[in-house]
């Protein structure tokens, strides 16, 4: 597993655990896939920041649309202590 940065404390909400079960999935492929650097469906604008965000200490957000059209969202904090899987509205 080729990992860009430490997750630190990993955690998720209760709607973001409940959409990904589901839909079939569990937290910890949208996780390694935001580890990897795989940003999900961003456009390109969010890509670049996250890109720059890597090298300078910065939030890192993923967005990840299911098979049921509902999406999750991945943030690592900047200091890298924590990365929570969350829905959108629960930010």
């Amino acid at each position: 597993m080729d990992v860009k940065f430490p997750p630190g404390r990993v955690v998720a909400t209760p709607g973001a655990i409940e959409l990904l079960d589901k839909n079939g999935m569990d937290g910890s492929s949208v996780l390694l896939r935001h580890l990897q650097g795989d940003w999900g469906d961003l456009d390109d604008e969010d890509t670049k920041q996250n890109e720059f965000a890597l090298s300078n200490k910065e939030r890192l957000l993923s967005s990840y649309n299911l098979p049921d059209t509902a999406k999750v969202w991945v943030i690592t904090e900047w200091d890298r202590s924590a990365t929570t899987i969350l829905l959108p509205e629960d930010y």
